[in-house]
């Protein structure tokens, strides 16, 4: 039970998957710290104060510390996201893949014709003597 549980996290696409999920969820954040910061102050100088959100908006101002924020937030993620866990597992499964398959067991048949080998052999050389 165990060796499937860590074949399935060893696999690739289960840590990719993972990354992906983590990374779109915080690049949200990122499009939406540019949506704040850019696209409602446009439409607010566009439109005038239209809407609920927009009208909370003073006209013509760009709070950029929003989208910059964001934008920080989401490389910390990342980075924190590539060193502790992509690097490890990756450096996990290449260790794995480097490690050599334990031999397969061999089959009986071939067990069986060594051993009727072998027993020609030493019959061959007592007739040889």
């Amino acid at each position: 039970m165990w060796q499937g549980f860590r074949n399935f996290l060893l696999r690739g696409n289960v840590i990719d998957l993972a990354v992906a999920v983590v990374i779109g969820a915080a690049f949200n954040s990122v499009v939406d710290g540019f949506i704040v910061a850019f696209v409602d102050p446009l439409l607010a100088i566009i439109l005038g104060s239209a809407g609920d959100d927009l009208a909370l908006i003073q006209f013509g101002v760009f709070p950029v510390g929003v989208f910059l924020s964001a934008v920080i937030t989401f490389i910390l993620k990342a980075a924190v996201i590539y060193f502790f866990i992509v690097r490890p597992f990756s450096a996990l499964a290449a260790r794995v893949a480097a490690a050599p398959p334990p031999p397969a067991p061999t089959p009986a048949d071939v067990v069986l014709l060594t051993e009727i080998r072998d027993l020609q052999k030493q019959q061959l050389e007592a007739l040889k003597r």
